[in-house]
């Protein structure tokens, strides 16, 4: 019933009925009635979320897409001869190194040159050396160093934006179409 309906059939009830009236006295000098209930919001949205992905299969598939590495390790390579070999390892190299500089910009961990002696400190980080050889005793170990590592300056890998179901797609097929 609309609020201006119920004030008219109140006003009328009011003139007519006198104990209706006593009993709306009191009402009427109390508080102010609350005011009704805010209308409820809805929920916002629940964000979507890309189907996930892993970092690995991105890295594969642009080094897929941009060098053709893939293509060149899953070829059986036996039946061609060094030259042929040795033409398509170049391309694929540039084209890897290139994806790699651009995605982590890769630079030595360690400054010094292969083949020079180094000292790994007591406390060291098993992450950023690995020791081989004869490993006995506790540091600080005198070594060769024979390859220096590699350390990301940054990470800057692609985000998924695909489907679910080609979340694990490395390459698409590719056809041609006459």
């Amino acid at each position: 019933m609309s609020r201006l309906g119920l004030a008219f059939r109140v006003f009328w009830r009011v003139l007519t009925d006198a104990v209706f009236a006593r009993g709306l006295a009191p009402l009427l000098a109390g508080p102010p009635a609350t005011p009704a209930p805010p209308i409820e919001k809805k929920p916002p949205a629940p964000e979507i979320k890309p189907p996930a992905r892993s970092e690995a299969l991105t890295l594969l598939a642009v080094l897929q897409r941009e060098a053709r590495l893939v293509d060149f390790l899953q070829e059986p390579i036996a039946t061609y001869s060094d030259a042929q070999v040795g033409a398509a390892v170049r391309d694929i190299h540039r084209d890897s190194a290139a994806v790699l500089d651009r995605l982590f910009a890769l630079k030595p961990l360690l400054d010094q040159s292969e083949g020079a002696s180094i000292e790994v400190p007591a406390g060291f980080d098993a992450a950023r050396y690995r020791l081989t050889g004869n490993v006995s005793g506790a540091p600080p170990f005198r070594g060769t160093l024979r390859h220096p590592g590699w350390v990301a300056t940054r990470v800057n890998l692609p985000e998924w934006t695909g489907s679910a179901d080609s979340a694990n797609v490395v390459a698409a097929a590719e056809v041609e179409l006459a």
